[in-house]
């Protein structure tokens, strides 16, 4: 909008912001399968926007000028607890999202560790499978990750492996529940135990899947999931996302302790300085009470009722799923799903699953490339909600993923010129400059300006021949491109 020119009304505003949306992936109806969490009930949406808009301008940050804060954040994070195994003791924070509270659970165990056992050079054991947050925080926080290997059939890491990591500077050990790669449930209890053994603090990343898991343990004649939360021995924090599996607005998190004296760790307070006495128990200091309220209004409308409910349709339609994939000729699922996510690999080298990806999207599902990475070979990664749980629409999904193939098939992999993947293995990350970058994209098939071409597999082959720190370089300046200045 010109400056100097009059204010668009209200209703040019919000059309201009419809048709920006018409381009993004839809939200409802269960086609677009990773990062839109869609619960399929009426009337959800509107509550939680009229809760969210009631406490748009409520900052979070003073909870003594705003008390309401205080009392929603506790329902909230009580709700959890009760799920999640928590007793008396339990404490929690409310964050923004998974990758805050996976921060914070890393930044409160270096804490802790410093504070109770002097470690000053701290390192994190984490499953290769753990979630990108945790490499994250380590970066953030000073911390060494070190990675352990997962069983290449079952894609859960091997708690021998996690013990023999385990060293006295260790901070923190994580478990997934599930893994967002695979779908898979760590061995918590063993993982938990091994961490025990050597006074070392546990956390339990069920970020996409504590909410759901929890929930359809509780429903009748269903297999109750893997021991995962924090009635584990050893287990001393876990993180749930309610912008998932509860089905609330983003962002949403819950951060979970073994109790209040562990989760003051990982708090600031500073009063040195002339302004008002400062105390975060998060990464940000304001912030809109919103979305913290329109959790606690889904939270409260659904219920536990409906949300085991909720569980109860996802896990069948996963069950639907996995069984219908295993009936499509080119196609198989990696590992034994114990949750909601599905991971499609192909089991011939003429089915390139990026180009199966393309096709889907090209009649309006979306379904997440995953590419090939220490074991686990290029796939698709499904999340099923209770928006898609339903048996005609899984057997919509199954019947075009079972056309997809074919035509896939007949178009033939994305390949990557062996020559160009060999420089590319040749160049340093730290060392290239803008010329060899905008070469590198180019060869990857993105635009001058970020643009992305329509079929991404070729985009996709080419970022997975090259070697991951090279990957890493480019993809920020994948990213760059699409903003201005």
């Amino acid at each position: 909008m010109d400056d100097a020119a009059a204010p668009d009304s209200g209703d040019a505003i919000l059309a201009r912001l419809a048709q920006l949306r018409a381009a993004d992936l839809p939200v409802h109806g269960g086609r677009t399968m990773a990062y839109v969490y869609d619960s399929g009930l009426g009337g959800l949406d509107d509550l939680a926007a009229r809760a969210q808009a009631a406490f748009a301008g409520v900052n979070g940050l003073d909870m003594t000028a705003f008390p309401s804060v205080v009392t929603l954040e506790n329902d909230v994070v009580r709700q959890a607890a009760r799920l999640l195994g928590g007793g008396p003791a339990t404490a929690g924070t409310f964050t923004s999202g998974g990758t805050e509270s996976c921060l914070l659970a890393v930044l409160t165990a270096r804490e802790h560790a410093r504070r109770t056992r002097g470690v000053d050079a701290p390192e994190i054991v984490l499953p290769r499978t753990a979630h990108a947050a945790f490499h994250k925080a380590a970066a953030l926080f000073g911390l060494t990750p070190v990675t352990v290997p997962v069983d290449p059939g079952t894609f859960r890491v091997r708690p021998q492996d996690v013990a023999a990591a385990v060293t006295a500077r260790t901070a923190l050990v994580v478990a997934s529940a599930p893994s967002y790669a695979h779908g898979v449930v760590d061995p918590v209890q063993e993982v938990a135990a091994a961490a025990a053994e050597r006074d070392v603090l546990c956390h339990v990343d069920a970020c996409i899947g504590g909410w759901y898991l929890g929930h359809r343990r509780l429903a009748a004649g269903i297999a109750a999931p893997p021991p995962f939360d924090l009635s584990v021995p050893g287990v001393s924090s876990l993180s749930v996302d309610l912008h998932k599996y509860g089905y609330t607005p983003k962002g949403a998190s819950v951060l979970l302790f073994r109790d209040a004296e562990l989760r003051r760790h990982g708090w600031f307070a500073h009063a040195s300085w002339p302004g008002y006495p400062v105390v975060n128990a998060t990464l940000q200091g304001t912030k809109s009470a919103g979305p913290l309220a329109a959790a606690w209004a889904v939270l409260q409308h659904v219920g536990t009722g409906g949300y085991v409910e909720l569980a109860r349709r996802v896990h069948e339609a996963t069950a639907q799923l996995v069984d219908g994939i295993a009936d499509i000729d080119g196609l198989r699922v990696l590992g034994e799903p114990d949750a909601s996510l599905v991971a499609v690999a192909a089991d011939d080298p003429g089915t390139d699953p990026f180009v199966v990806a393309d096709e889907m999207r090209l009649r309006g599902w979306y379904l997440q490339p995953q590419p090939a990475h220490a074991g686990s070979p290029a796939n698709l990664h499904l999340t099923v909600t209770a928006a898609v749980a339903d048996p005609a629409r899984i057997a919509e999904l199954l019947a075009e993923l079972a056309a997809a193939v074919p035509r896939a098939r007949a178009l033939g992999p994305a390949t990557v010129d062996p020559g160009v993947a060999e420089v590319a293995a040749a160049l340093d990350p730290a060392a290239i400059g803008p010329a060899e970058v905008a070469l590198a994209l180019e060869v990857a098939g993105v635009g001058a300006d970020g643009t992305l071409p329509q079929r991404m597999a070729p985009v996709l082959a080419v970022l997975q021949a090259l070697p991951a720190p090279l990957t890493e370089r480019l993809l920020p300046e994948v990213v760059s491109r699409l903003y201005a200045g």
